[in-house]
This record gives structure tokens, C-alpha cells and sequence, in this order.
């Protein structure tokens, strides 16, 4: 059973946060489902972590990108990534001391969380997208007028 299904809504149109996003929701599932099975606690501990450094760095990504092309909502998004990490790291530490979380809730915090995310946050980044495509014809135009003053 998959808790999160990727659907084209989430898609942002930048092949590399998209391409993260599908495997995000894939571990995401896949911890959910090991979850369901009565896992040990340290191998969901484990993938826990795991989680949380693969999100780590597509949010460095994302931001980098943001950053990059002068994207306007960056400090938000930035701000809302340190929570959605936060939130990794509750669940982690929770998990340690409980050593079983309480599905439901677990289950609404994570679809919450990637809806919300996706929601507000991602689907905005079609913004950056055309900020990028901007920058690169920007770029593109600039390389050829330099070669055709240099080849005179």
C-alpha cells in the first residue's frame, strides 16, 4: 500500500527536483510499509536517517537553485524546509523512544506534510523554472554575441 502516490500535480517542470521527488515519496512508502510490518526499530531508525540525508540534500538542491536564480519566495521555502527537517527528526527521535509509532498519526503527519509542501511550496517552483529558462537564454544570447565579436 503506498501512502503517497506521485502524481504529475507535483511536478515542477525541473527534471532534477522532480526526479527527487519521485524518489522521495518512494522511501517515504517504503518506510511506511516497513513500518506496517513490525520492523525492528533500529532498521526504521536507519531508514529514517536515510530519509532525512536524502531530503537534506534536495532541499540544498532546491535552494541552491532558488538562491542561484534570484527566486523570490526563497526565504519561505527555505524556512519551511528547516521545519519539514525538524518534523524527520521528531518522528526519528519519537520512534527511539517508543520504539512504535502511532500510525495514524504518522500517517497523517507524513501526507500532511508532502501535500502541504508540494502544495504551497513546490508548486511555486514553476516560478524558478522560467526564472532558469530565463537565465540560460539570458546566458545563451550573451555566449553568441561574445563569439561574434571575437570572430571579427
Amino acid at each position: 500500500m503506498e501512502l503517497i502516490k506521485w502524481s504529475d500535480k507535483f511536478a515542477t517542470g525541473i527534471a532534477a527536483i522532480d526526479s527527487e521527488h519521485e524518489e522521495m515519496i518512494s522511501s517515504i512508502n517504503s518506510f511506511y510499509l516497513k513500518q506496517n510490518e513490525n520492523s525492528d526499530t533500529d532498521e526504521l531508525v536507519n531508514i529514517l536517517n536515510n530519509i532525512y540525508g536524502s531530503i537534506h540534500s534536495h532541499f540544498m538542491l532546491e535552494e541552491r537553485l532558488m538562491k542561484k536564480h534570484g527566486y523570490t519566495e526563497y526565504e519561505k521555502h527555505k524556512d519551511d524546509h528547516a521545519k519539514l527537517l525538524d518534523d524527520i527528526r521528531d518522528i526519528t527521535i519519537e520512534l527511539e523512544h517508543t520504539s512504535k509509532l502511532n500510525e495514524e498519526q504518522l500517517k497523517t503527519k507524513l501526507n500532511d506534510w508532502f501535500m502541504i509542501h508540494f502544495k504551497t511550496f513546490d508548486s511555486n517552483l514553476h516560478q524558478l523554472e522560467k526564472l532558469i529558462a530565463s537565465n540560460k537564454n539570458a546566458t545563451s544570447g550573451l555566449v553568441s554575441r561574445l563569439k561574434k565579436l571575437f570572430n571579427k
